[in-house]
């Protein structure tokens, strides 16, 4: 039964004060023992058995009190009885370690080291190698801000075979010396995490990182493993200008990721940069259809420019088959290889020839091939196609310049026969055209025939249709030429109308002739060659005659054809005028209207219609910039920050109308990127923005935070 502890205690008192000392010890004792709970009587039992000079019994009674005394809650006293306990035996383990952890609640830390550490040491002498450990675990928690321990405590867990728990620790650890500008130390411990779980994707891209920030890129290509962590090195090298081994960490990112499409046209547009058409090229070849057409213009362009025809010419024709309109981004590179190599510029234009053909948009073809020849006069292929398709067209005019610019493409390359059959038939439609005789002239002359001027004169004044018979007011016979006519030259023109009809347009009308005498008589048709042989020698600029037979000039024709004159024709103005001429709207007209109807679907409401009309304009290079930037904060304000960062990309590679905006959506774009914890990139950002900028808003003070963990963290 219960006893009665008044009683006991006062009867435990009196046998203290009589000098009873074990008698009073035992009467104390037996409170105890029915009352375990009563820690300030097993306090007393402990101080008499310490008077006693029982140090063991007494430190029983005190371990009692103390662990009570922690227990509930007072942890002062409870600290305080557990010293009493260490008084009597420094090594009570027991009394050490709940020592230990009352220090550290106070924050006594060095106390709870010293308390510990005893044990540890103890433990280790004794072979207990994994209490030890345990021991060591539980140090490392004393101090957040104590690494050196915190190491050696994560460590330990090894020991504990709580690998996982180890690498979680020096995870932790690693992370937080690179963000208080420890790299080296942190690097050290991610290597030891690397060391224990090889596959941690996590460990590797924080040392990839920490290596990075370092600047220490050689042992951070080490470690890159994923196309995440190669492609960070890599903007990070580029950043630095080394561009060589930049390219070198995109390329193992693209050999890593083969199934990633992105980091391959990535490299693509790197190796465009680098001047690596081959490599470029290799690599679209590998991506299917999913290149950006833009590029495969490029890469086609840059093909063609390296004399790899064919290679070029397959990359064209794949642009052509992705790209709204991509004829007249053809027509732009044929335009520009014209004068470089104007063989292969008329290859690439055959291209887009072809596909506007192939529209029924002869003009088109036309005006583009026009362009082209007079940026490459002498490009003999180029005319070839051009007279093909004017009558296939039934374009007469334009035929018969292109016919004028063959010829003299001829004369120049020295093909004399070739040459002369056409400006035979030049010289038949306008033989007053002092330049038709010039280039008849010369082809002669190159296909060495002995006296030219004779053959053009028996040339000229060959009989044509209807003029067998004389006419009524010419006598029935005439003089005979000097120089008898060949049988083998064409006819002449058709006979004028007569004064009164209608004069047919396709032969223009001769100049007329005063008081001019001959050397043979002239029939009613005949041409006064002595006169115009006296213009051919020496040659002269014939004055312009007003007829259909004139020169080409594609701002006249595309006069005709749109609203009005272009002053200088080049290329861009020729094509816009022919879309305005067939009714179509082009593809940047549709991209602007893709843009506006997205601008009022957003005042609207209707972020979903916005989002999706925002990415159709986004294709158009015009409005890229102002498309993808508003993508971007639109997804943003969503929470959608993938899909944020992505279209801030795409409008920080666009070009931006202004430098202040390009400023924005780099500021914007680092902004994102360090809200997913992506915080090597957002460097690279902010370093970018820094470079360009200067001084940016808070650009500075994210870029000391983000490389040594500042205050605004």
């Amino acid at each position: 039964m219960p006893i009665d502890r008044a009683a006991t205690l006062r009867q435990a008192e009196k046998l203290l004060r009589q000098g009873k000392l074990d008698a009073a010890i035992a009467a104390y004792a037996s409170v105890v023992e029915d009352q375990p709970t009563d820690w300030n009587t097993a306090n007393t039992v402990g101080d008499l058995y310490v008077r006693a000079g029982q140090p063991d019994r007494a430190a029983e009674y005190f371990a009692r009190c103390a662990d009570r005394l922690s227990a509930e809650g007072f942890l002062a006293k409870a600290g305080a009885v557990y010293k009493k306990i260490l008084k009597l035996k420094p090594h009570d383990e027991h009394a050490l370690l709940q020592a230990g952890e009352i220090a550290t609640g106070q924050g006594l830390f060095a106390d709870a080291r010293s308390y510990l550490t005893t044990v540890a040491e103890r433990r280790a002498a004794r072979g207990d190698r994994r209490g030890a450990a345990e021991v060591r675990v539980r140090i490392g928690a004393i101090d957040p801000a104590d690494y050196e321990r915190r190491i050696v405590a994560a460590r330990s867990r090894v020991d504990l075979g709580d690998v996982a728990g180890a690498v979680g620790d020096l995870k932790v650890i690693g992370w937080e010396l690179a963000e208080n500008g420890r790299p080296a130390e942190a690097a050290d411990v991610l290597r030891d995490a690397a060391l224990l779980a090889p596959d941690d994707a996590d460990v590797r891209g924080q040392l990839v990182g920490v290596y990075v920030a370092a600047g220490d890129f050689t042992r951070a290509r080490e470690h890159a493993a994923t196309v995440d962590e190669l492609k960070a090195l890599a903007d990070a090298l580029e950043l630095h200008g080394r561009r060589d081994e930049a390219l070198e960490a995109l390329r193992s990112a693209a050999r890593v990721g083969r199934d990633d499409r992105d980091i391959s046209l990535r490299l693509v547009r790197a190796l465009v940069e680098y001047g690596d058409a081959a490599g470029a090229a290799e690599l679209l070849a590998e991506n299917g259809d999913g290149a950006d057409p833009q590029l495969v213009l490029t890469v086609a362009e840059m093909q063609l420019r390296a004399n790899c025809i064919d290679e070029g010419l397959l990359l064209l024709r794949r642009y052509l088959d992705c790209a709204t309109d991509g004829r007249e981004q053809v027509a732009l590179v044929a335009c520009n290889l014209a004068e470089q190599s104007p063989d292969t510029g008329a290859r690439a234009l055959e291209a887009a020839v072809d596909s506007a053909v192939a529209r029924d948009d002869w003009r088109w073809a036309v005006a583009a091939l026009g362009e082209f020849v007079r940026r490459a006069p002498t490009c003999i292929p180029a005319l070839l196609r051009l007279i093909e398709i004017c009558v296939d067209a039934g374009l007469d005019s334009e035929m018969y310049d292109a016919q004028a610019k063959l010829a003299d493409a001829y004369n120049a390359a020295g093909a004399g026969a070739e040459a002369r059959m056409i400006a035979e038939d030049l010289l038949e439609r306008a033989p007053w055209d002092t330049e038709n005789l010039q280039r008849l002239r010369r082809a002669l002359q190159l296909a060495n025939i002995d006296h030219p001027d004779a053959m053009i004169a028996n040339h000229l004044s060959a009989p044509g249709p209807g003029d067998n018979a004389p006419a009524a007011d010419e006598p029935a016979s005439g003089v005979a030429p000097s120089v008898p006519p060949s049988p083998n030259l064409p006819p002449t023109a058709q006979p004028l109308a007569e004064p009164g009809q209608p004069r047919d347009r396709s032969q223009p009308a001769p100049p007329h002739h005063h008081g001019h005498s001959s050397q043979f008589a002239l029939s009613r048709n005949a041409i006064d060659i002595e006169s115009i042989l006296r213009e051919v020698e020496p040659p002269r600029a014939a004055a312009p005659v007003p007829s259909d037979d004139v020169e080409i000039d594609l701002s006249v024709i595309l006069h005709e054809i749109g609203s009005g004159p272009i002053a200088a024709p080049d290329l861009g103005a020729v094509f816009a005028h022919l879309r305005d001429e067939v009714g179509r709207r082009s593809a940047g007209d549709a991209a602007n209207a893709d843009f506006q109807r997205a601008l009022a679907l957003n005042r609207a409401g209707d972020v979903d219609g916005c989002i999706a009309a925002l990415e159709a304009a986004a294709r158009a290079p015009a409005l890229r910039f102002a498309a993808a930037s508003l993508l971007g904060r639109l997804f943003k304000q969503r929470g959608m920050m993938l899909e944020a960062i992505d279209w801030f990309e795409r409008a920080a590679q666009a070009t931006s109308p202004a430098p202040a905006d390009g400023h924005d959506v780099l500021f914007e774009l680092a902004d994102a990127l360090e809200s997913i914890g992506e915080r090597v990139r957002a460097l690279a950002v902010c370093l970018e923005l820094q470079s360009d900028a200067g001084t940016y808003r808070d650009v500075d003070d994210r870029i000391e935070r983000l490389t040594h963990g500042g205050a605004g963290e």
